[in-house]
């Protein structure tokens, strides 16, 4: 048996005026992701638990089958392990995003989608200016870079892109810790004032705080082998840390530019020496946080023309059972562009699969068929699972 996961993060949404009233889901042309949905089991599933976060870093964690509530410690020790950024079990790591702030508002999260190369000299500027004996930052990609804090700390934050557009001075950080960051914060701001590298990269905003992560081996909970297709290092990290593949696409930019017909290529062949393929697609939540509808339906068009379809084309000509799982990790509504801790839709589908819902893959159409499943870091288990005859609310 084979099994391809599909994740399109962010795409669920909320009806919207300049769409007629639909969702980018229900506006867009996506004939593999209906098929998905007619021929097989269609529902809604809650990946962000109460009481999280409701981001990738949970969503992901729960759809991959890890129950966030257990194996959580943060989002951004999941991207250094995708770094191979060494910790100890006392270091903190931040998110350390380059963002573009205009008199004290948070205007874009990620810097006007910063340039690689302009964020690594950024990210090596402030190693030579700041890093010192307790702190040291680390290029991500793009806009997604890392601090490490060689020290205990207590502290909260909050995500750039919960407060675009508005005022950053009430969401500094809070904690016993907070004046540290908070200082390292405004020295970031005077050095790239004295030193800007690129016009919107005018301050460095850090959150996802955590300390180092552990998990389970994939294969020793499942009893499959795993690679996953990403352009992002949250899912990266995840992978490595429960020990899937990980697969590059050169031209892979986790941006609305990205190599989406490599994708679905590394994808087809990945799954002749792997049981599962996991392709993760970034897109359609950038298009939720800049809140472009027209761009998150573009996205969604172009998922399902070179990565849905044709997946679904070589699982059917290979001569194994195959199974598909489609489903966005939690939903980035246009209208407010910030992710919400709402149920996303999702298909399962296969060769061993029958009796299908007749509907199509959006977010209505799966809350009709009554299907729910409110863990959704159970999901993995139903989509491995040998018996596909149990309901999916059991």
């Amino acid at each position: 048996m084979k099994y391809a996961l599909i994740i399109i993060d962010g795409a669920a949404d909320e009806p919207l005026a300049e769409l007629g009233g639909k969702t980018p889901l229900e506006a867009a042309d996506l004939p593999a992701m209906d098929r998905l949905a007619r021929e097989g089991i269609l529902g809604t599933a809650r990946t962000c638990p109460s009481g999280l976060p409701c981001g990738s870093d949970v969503a992901i964690m729960s759809v991959m089958g890890y129950d966030p509530s257990v194996y959580y410690t943060g989002r951004a020790p999941l991207e250094a392990a995708a770094r191979a950024v060494p910790l100890e079990d006392t270091d903190w790591v931040f998110r350390a995003n380059t963002v573009t702030l205009a008199d004290g508002i948070m205007k874009d999260n990620t810097a006007d989608n910063i340039a690689q190369a302009d964020a690594e000299k950024i990210m090596a500027l402030l190693n030579e200016e700041l890093c010192g004996p307790e702190i040291e930052f680390h290029a991500g990609v793009g806009y997604r870079n890392l601090l490490v804090v060689h020290k205990p700390m207590k502290i909260s934050t909050t995500p750039p892109h919960d407060i675009l557009d508005q005022p950053v001075a009430g969401y500094m950080p809070q904690g016993a810790s907070a004046p540290f960051l908070i200082d390292l914060y405004e020295r970031c701001r005077a050095l790239l004032a004295r030193a800007p590298v690129a016009p919107a990269a005018n301050a460095v905003w850090f959150w996802g705080e955590g300390r180092k992560p552990r998990l389970e081996s994939f294969r020793d909970r499942y009893g499959l082998s795993a690679a996953a297709i990403t352009a992002v290092d949250l899912v990266r990290g995840l992978a490595r840390l429960s020990g899937w593949d990980v697969v590059e696409v050169p031209g892979a930019t986790a941006y609305f530019d990205t190599n989406y017909r490599g994708k679905g290529e590394r994808a087809a062949a990945a799954l002749a020496d792997h049981d599962l393929v996991c392709v993760h697609v970034e897109a359609p939540d950038e298009a939720g946080h800049k809140g472009a509808p027209r761009e998150k339906i573009r996205a969604l068009e172009n998922i399902d023309r070179h990565i849905v379809g044709p997946l679904l084309e070589t699982l059917e000509r290979s001569a194994a059972g195959w199974r598909v799982l489609l489903l966005p990790d939690h939903p980035t509504p246009c209208a407010i562009r910030t992710h919400t801790h709402d149920p996303v839709p999702f298909a399962l589908a296969g060769s061993d699969i029958s009796g299908g819902s007749g509907r199509t893959f959006t977010e209505n159409e799966a809350r009709l068929t009554g299907v729910f499943v409110e863990g959704g870091h159970t999901l993995m288990r139903r989509f491995v699972e040998a018996d596909r005859k149990r309901s999916m609310n059991s």
